[in-house]
């Protein structure tokens, strides 16, 4: 069978199988995400072995660290995996809710309700946590799943996807609201991305690249989630003493995801005092830094080891222990630095001046802002989402993170006694 009749094929199964989450109670999905929570944590063995054979044919093929560290799976993160199906579980039921209601002067009742999309396909890479955080996600919002990882985790999205339809099968709910896509042929994708009618949205998550793939690909509606260029920007107002450990967890606390800071940028009335101290900590913490003019002088005269920095590394999202600097002289020469270099990710301030945060926020035009905080506490968990379907950098109707309402859409209940239109 060609990728698209395969396409065609999971994606009507889903859908039939969608049934049962269509007339499934919200008790009924939380339940089932309990009992996959269970299943992977009772099957952890079975995980991490095929985990280590995606680990084995990624150092053999020279993955990088940062595609790496995403890849690996730890008892402790399959814990953190169960764990955020189980946060799901225990959220507000998204489908059902009334959003607004109204009668007309004709007597018939107005009812908009959130419901699901219905059929949606996930595309991303490396990381098999999205696996079970995708599923979870998509089978609470009463959305069936088509699941295409990439290749490099095709022994861990196998045995995930495997544990949680054996889960579904002991429930009311079909195994079949979950379908993993192969990933050997790259055809699927582009199978999946054009199965307009078959397939009611797309989402991807990973590199710019592939986002830029889906998004100028596709013929289903997608929801863009975004590379994550972010900064943290420490004001002439800042409480210094916030700062360091601020930029420390922003960049080095797990440096390949998304809502790692690349760029610090510092105000120039406090460069001289501060940069030294901040540029110490982060090489003493294993950062690269490249710098611009001025920040560069402040490194060579604290004997810091740095390079110049160019355009491109104000562009690139790293995913590594590497870092951006440069110094600015108001909080509007600091947006300005954003809008040029961001992805309208993440963007931190840390300031005590309220006025100056006020301003920081009206000018960054992004999904989260982080006032005197990291970065990293852009995600769903943390945010008491549970876990995420990914993080949209778009202004259609889900932007930020993405928990259970962002995978819902409305319908209109329209109730009458018998009226006509003349």
């Amino acid at each position: 069978m060609d990728a698209k009749g395969l396409i065609s094929q999971l994606a009507d199964s889903a859908r039939l199988a969608g049934r049962t989450l269509s007339v499934s109670t919200g008790a009924q999905r939380k339940e089932a995400l309990r009992v996959i929570a269970d299943a992977i944590e009772a099957r952890s063995a079975e995980i991490l072995a095929a985990n280590e054979k995606d680990m084995q044919a990624g150092r053999a093929s020279g993955l990088n660290s940062s595609l790496l560290d995403r890849l690996l799976l730890t008892p402790e993160r399959i814990t953190g995996i169960a764990g955020g199906a189980r946060q799901v579980s225990e959220l507000e039921d998204p489908l059902g809710k009334t959003l607004r209601k109204s009668t007309l002067p004709n007597g018939i009742e107005l009812e908009q309700i959130s419901v699901p999309f219905g059929v949606i396909g996930m595309v991303y890479e490396a990381r098999p946590n999205v696996t079970v955080d995708a599923a979870v996600i998509l089978l609470m919002s009463g959305n069936a799943a088509l699941l295409r990882g990439s290749s490099s985790a095709a022994h861990s999205n196998e045995i995930l996807v495997r544990v949680m339809r054996d889960a579904l099968a002991t429930t009311l709910i079909s195994p079949d609201v979950i379908q993993l896509v192969p990933s050997e042929d790259r055809e699927t994708v582009k199978a999946l991305l054009n199965a307009r009618g078959k397939v009611d949205l797309v989402i991807p998550r990973g590199s710019a690249a592939l986002i830029r793939m889906v998004v100028d690909e596709s013929s289903v509606p997608t929801i863009e989630t975004g590379a994550g260029v972010c900064h943290v920007y420490i004001d002439q107002f800042a409480d210094l003493s916030k700062a360091v450990p601020i930029i420390i967890n922003s960049k080095v606390q797990r440096p390949s995801v998304c809502n790692a800071a690349e760029t610090l940028l510092v105000h120039t009335a406090i460069a001289d005092q501060f940069l030294p101290i901040a540029l110490k900590a982060l090489h003493e913490a294993g950062v690269i830094m490249h710098c611009d003019v001025a920040s560069l002088a402040v490194a060579k005269s604290a004997n810091i080891p740095a390079s110049l920095a160019t355009d491109e590394n104000f562009c690139t999202e790293y995913g590594t222990l590497e870092m951006n600097v440069a110094i600015v002289d108001s909080v509007d020469a600091a947006s300005a630095h954003i809008a040029r270099y961001g992805t309208q990710h993440t963007e931190a301030i840390i300031s005590e001046n309220k006025d100056n945060v006020k301003r920081f926020i009206a000018l960054a035009d992004c999904a989260a802002v982080m006032v005197n905080t990291s970065t990293r506490f852009t995600d769903g968990e943390q945010m008491g989402f549970g876990a995420e379907i990914g993080i949209s950098n778009q202004k259609l109707h889900a932007r930020g993170p993405m928990g259970l309402e962002a995978m819902t859409t409305t319908t209109w209940i329209v109730t009458g006694n018998g009226q006509i239109r003349s």
